[in-house]
């Protein structure tokens, strides 16, 4: 094992590790940004899927080039991502999908008292 990699992979490895911090920092503010429960669900987590494959990505060629065999074990992460993250979307959408048929019926948002 050596300690010193090429240039090219190291400039690589950190290009994408800035795209996935950025893609992440995407993500945040998208989330901010809006108002309602179903639109947050899908472009932040379609941001941060993509940031998860950047940064497995620079683990991948990081660990290929100084191992200098193809490593595959980082990609782990991702794929437990693929199978989880379906699931607790609609986990969370049926949830959210409960709780506003809950409001019409009532005519009230949660924090909100009959008075207002």
């Amino acid at each position: 094992m050596s300690g010193t990699l090429p240039l090219w992979v190291e400039v690589l490895v950190a290009l994408l590790l800035l795209a996935s911090g950025a893609l992440c920092v995407t993500a945040a503010v998208g989330f901010l940004r809006l108002r309602d429960f179903f639109p947050r669900m899908h472009p932040p987590a379609l941001a941060n899927t993509l940031a998860a494959w950047c940064a497995a990505l620079a683990s991948v060629i990081y660990f290929s080039v100084l191992d200098a065999q193809f490593a595959l074990y980082p990609l782990v992460i991702n794929i437990l991502l693929a199978i989880t993250a379906p699931v607790t979307t609609v986990l969370l959408a049926r949830d959210e999908s409960t709780y506003d048929i809950d409001w019409a019926l009532t005519g009230l948002r949660p924090g909100r008292s009959a008075g207002r």
